[in-house]
């Protein structure tokens, strides 16, 4: 049967059926922010009953990494034990065991510990094709995300979507919590700029979990040419936009632990910069710095896994340690952390040292031209900050209509 809307799970309700789900505009939160403080989160994946029946007796895709995992079992294995057909993997960014450098081509080839065969969607293929998706019914994403529009795994996502609309598959997308989901921050990327690191009109914290967020692509039409997937989400128990959600495995390399989590949306704009965020040590986006870089804190990036060659090899970086701010004070402040940005920009123009790599990725990852000139202008953090709240404040409406949670607002 082919499904045609988003199906909605309360925390006291399993979709036992395949019969059609409301329209996304009349979805309701599926918990109370009560109910999910005297609960654990029971991410998606873990509510095997509400999707095995989608599964049974057809071919399955899976868009999985290494944090889709059950109780320290890979999802992938959980599924096999159940005798559920799992025909290929597909990988994203970083690759199926997420070992893979950010930016790195990940391979196809085969899994040593399943034998599935893996086809990557990050390289020269981002979206399945025809011919991969010909032995498959049902695509499963699962995928922990960070909540961030230049974390390429919503760029997966999309495509995925896309490619299941064009070619008549379901997809089910088992929702995990978002822990950057508790602010909306950043610019809004400008349609000139759109990249595999920004795809669409989102600000950089885009305060959504990867099912809602599929759920805006579908609703909202944004999916190439307006394509409509078959789309299902199992969404969390007991989580809310509020709630404190510490990653139990890491999503990628470089973001080993919750305070990384919590600084990545407001450090990777450095990635655009001739300055380091701490790749090649042990405290990736944690610290911030370059040779030529004022402060007391002294770093050595060198090659390690996820980072072979990281930027400033061998040498001696000065700058500043961000391991130790209180994590309270970077949830409560609810906003990205441009001060760092602005306070470096203005030692290297002062040092007549050039800020911006040549490649202008630094406007890919902020998804506007506009924050280069006003850091050039010497535009204070209010300023900058005050530019984008209009466009703000217009996708937090957008936003709202495809809630799964209580709201941090």
């Amino acid at each position: 049967m082919r499904f045609q809307q988003l199906f909605i799970l309360t925390a006291f309700l399993m979709v036992c059926s395949c019969a059609n789900s409301q329209s996304t505009q009349d979805n309701q939160p599926i918990s109370t922010p009560s109910q999910a403080q005297e609960q654990p989160v029971i991410v998606g994946a873990e509510q095997l009953d509400s999707y095995l029946p989608y599964l049974q007796g057809r071919r399955v895709g899976m868009v999985v990494n290494q944090t889709s995992a059950i109780n320290n079992q890979h999802l992938v294995d959980v599924l096999l034990g159940k005798e559920i057909k799992i025909t290929k993997v597909f990988a994203p960014e970083h690759g199926f065991r997420g070992t893979a450098d950010a930016g790195e081509k990940v391979k196809d080839g085969v899994d040593a510990e399943t034998g599935l065969p893996v086809i990557s969607l990050y390289g020269s293929n981002r979206k399945p094709s025809k011919e991969q998706l010909s032995n498959v019914d049902v695509i499963v994403f699962d995928i922990q995300d960070v909540g961030v529009r230049f974390y390429t795994y919503i760029s997966t996502l999309e495509y995925v979507l896309e490619a299941s609309a064009e070619n008549n598959k379901t997809v089910i997308v088992l929702d995990r919590p978002n822990p950057n989901g508790f602010y909306v921050d950043g610019p809004i990327l400008d349609k000139e700029l759109k990249s595999f690191v920004g795809m669409q009109r989102i600000p950089v914290v885009h305060g959504l979990t990867v099912g809602e967020y599929a759920k805006m692509l579908v609703g909202e039409q944004w999916i190439n040419k307006g394509l409509q997937p078959d789309l299902i989400v199992i969404p969390n128990r007991n989580y809310t936009h509020t709630t404190r959600y510490e990653l139990p495995i890491a999503p990628s390399p470089n973001l080993p632990n919750q305070q990384s989590i919590l600084l990545y949306p407001s450090l990777c704009f450095f990635e655009g910069a001739n300055m380091s965020i701490g790749r090649g040590t042990n405290k990736q986006f944690q610290i911030v710095g370059a040779p030529n870089y004022k402060g007391s804190f002294e770093f050595y990036p060198t090659s390690m896994a996820g980072a072979k060659h990281p930027k400033f090899e061998g040498k001696l970086c000065y700058g500043e340690d961000l391991s130790r701010l209180s994590q309270d004070q970077l949830y409560n402040s609810g906003q990205l952390q441009m001060q760092y940005l602005v306070e470096a920009y203005n030692y290297f123009a002062e040092h007549n040292q050039d800020f911006f790599l040549k490649s202008n990725f630094f406007d890919k990852l902020a998804g506007t031209y506009q924050l280069r000139e006003q850091l050039k202008a010497g535009k204070t953090v209010e300023q900058i900050r005050q530019s984008w709240q209009e466009d703000l404040k217009a996708y937090k409406q957008i936003r709202k209509k495809y809630l799964l949670y209580p709201d941090f607002e």
